[in-house]
């Protein structure tokens, strides 16, 4: 599931303003416990707490720790608490948050799957005009993603070989016609079957990308677009 959206520890921040996201935290606990078990792994892909610093994210991130099983975690484009691996994972073991696991430049194994993905970036349509200079931090910003992409895949072709990756993202890769080239490009290379993103809410699902296109099969598992129920994948 992605975009939880927490606001455990800056409640101005909820999201029940907006429809379709009333009692939303109560919902995510509600279901979250009736599907998952405690050996079982869920992915959050992204957004997951409007805290803007780590120590404000806190009690969202005590929220996600008493919820069943492991939680692997990747960054959304409103994660402000993000930070370095080392942080983040710091911060996690000193308040004994161990069922928190950060999903950046590596990979996790569970059953038959390896766990990949990163946060992706903005499909700009081909026919937006930018300056030179948008331009240049566009495409440093989508160069650094598609390596981390890379890098996460080819940690799981290195670690777990015989598994299957599976990648999770927060942008969608393909929007209304718009393609992220580069990440596309490394998900082939990898044999890449399945891709899992967030980011959309509200009327934007409808023109979500929900099935196959060349060989990948993607699925939309923002929180609202699952009214906050869990996906299985496995």
């Amino acid at each position: 599931m992605g975009d939880t959206h927490l606001s455990l520890g800056v409640p101005g921040k909820t999201m029940e303003v907006f429809n379709g996201w009333e009692n939303y935290q109560e919902k995510i606990s509600e279901n979250w416990k009736r599907l998952v078990k405690p050996e079982d792994s869920i992915v959050l892909a992204g957004d997951i707490s409007w805290g803007m610093s780590l120590e404000q994210a806190k009690p969202d991130f005590a929220f996600l720790h008493q919820l069943p099983g492991k939680k692997i975690i990747l960054k959304g484009n409103h994660d402000y608490w993000w930070t370095s691996m080392k942080k983040m994972t710091d911060f996690f073991r000193k308040n004994q948050f161990d069922s928190l696991s950060v999903l950046h430049n590596n990979c996790y194994a569970y059953q038959t799957v390896a766990v990949c993905g990163t946060r992706g970036w903005v499909n700009i349509p081909n026919d937006t005009a930018l300056n030179k200079e948008s331009e240049q931090d566009h495409a440093k910003i989508l160069a650094r993603e598609q390596q981390r992409l890379r890098s996460s895949l080819q940690a799981a072709a290195d670690l777990y070989p015989n598994l299957t990756p599976v990648v999770f993202l927060h942008y969608p890769p393909i929007y209304w016609g718009n393609k992220n080239q580069l990440l596309l490009e490394t998900m082939q290379e990898f044999h890449v079957k399945d891709c899992y993103y967030g980011h959309l809410h509200g009327m934007t699902h409808a023109r979500a990308l929900k099935g196959y296109e060349q060989g990948i099969c993607y699925h939309l598992i923002s929180g609202d677009y699952l009214q906050f129920v869990p996906e299985k994948i496995l």
